[in-house]
């Protein structure tokens, strides 16, 4: 099949692009790169996990000990290698995952809308332990651990009288692995997942952590509000994209370098062979 005189010419703009010495061109060329093997590893992330994003780094310490600030966390759709269970479910099944019962959800708090490229607007995404999903219309409760990160309870129950100070504080259980399950003065409209940090001393749903969403308090996490379920984690490589902005100036620097070292090798190779006088024969 013979080329037309379209394609040879695309062809050409081809070659001329490849192989142009233009310093503006071989910039493009570098860049054009970096992203076609970004997109390459985005799509296959993708592929693998089911949901965007597929990773997240964590930047506070409220799921200490299980996950570090820095981790770059690995995400996969919520039924994906296995049902999306709560602390509750996995506290009757064994199942545990990141040191405890039941998996570690990423939400959009309230269905806020999160950005897929970093410092771009959105909701803040949370990624916090589900500990039980509750039905519409049932009394909010919230999940307490007066000990915070030091230990993890094996068992929550439900809060007595007993249990609180004259001024209304959780008095401890003796039992270090116990928690509390407190009722609050709300009822579950629609439906959802208590959430947890398991270094935190209670559970997002009525604990006043409205600064994670524009929207106010925290709701019952809704199905649809899950971004992933955290499936395992790399140790350190998240502070990249923490520090996305200094380490992509980095880049385009060491792009920037690269090229002027090429470009000064070859002004050099092209000297020395001026430079040489042909020996003349005898």
């Amino acid at each position: 099949m013979k080329e037309t005189g379209e394609d040879q010419e695309k062809a050409s703009i081809f070659e001329k692009f490849k192989n142009s010495d233009n310093k503006v061109v071989s910039i493009l060329r570098e860049f054009l790169w970096v992203i076609i093997v970004v997109g390459a590893i985005a799509a296959l992330l993708f592929a693998v996990s089911g949901t965007w994003p597929a990773v997240v780094t964590i930047e506070s310490e409220s799921m200490v000990p299980h996950m570090n600030v820095g981790d770059l966390v690995f995400v996969v759709q919520e039924d994906r290698f296995g049902q999306l269970q709560s602390w509750t479910e996995g506290k009757d099944t064994g199942y545990t995952k990141f040191g405890d019962n039941g998996d570690v959800i990423i939400y959009n708090p309230n269905g806020g809308t999160s950005s897929p490229i970093p410092f771009i607007g959105g909701a803040h995404p949370i990624i916090h332990r589900a500990m039980v999903y509750e039905e519409p219309g049932s009394t909010l409760v919230a999940y307490v651990n007066p000990s915070g990160g030091k230990h993890t309870p094996t068992t929550y129950i439900p809060i007595t009288k007993d249990n609180f100070t004259a001024q209304g504080s959780i008095i401890p259980s003796p039992d270090s692995d116990i928690g509390f399950i407190v009722p609050l003065n709300s009822t579950d409209i629609h439906g959802g997942y208590i959430t947890k940090g398991d270094n935190n001393w209670r559970s997002d749903q009525g604990s006043g952590l409205s600064h994670y969403t524009s929207l106010g308090a925290i709701e019952p996490v809704k199905p649809e509000w899950i971004v992933g379920k955290a499936l395992f984690t790399v140790p350190l490589v998240g502070y990249l994209p923490l520090n996305i902005i200094p380490v992509a100036i980095i880049i385009i620097l060491l792009i920037v370098l690269h090229e002027w070292y090429l470009r000064r090798s070859e002004n050099s190779k092209n000297q020395g062979k001026k430079g040489k006088k042909p020996s003349k024969k005898k």
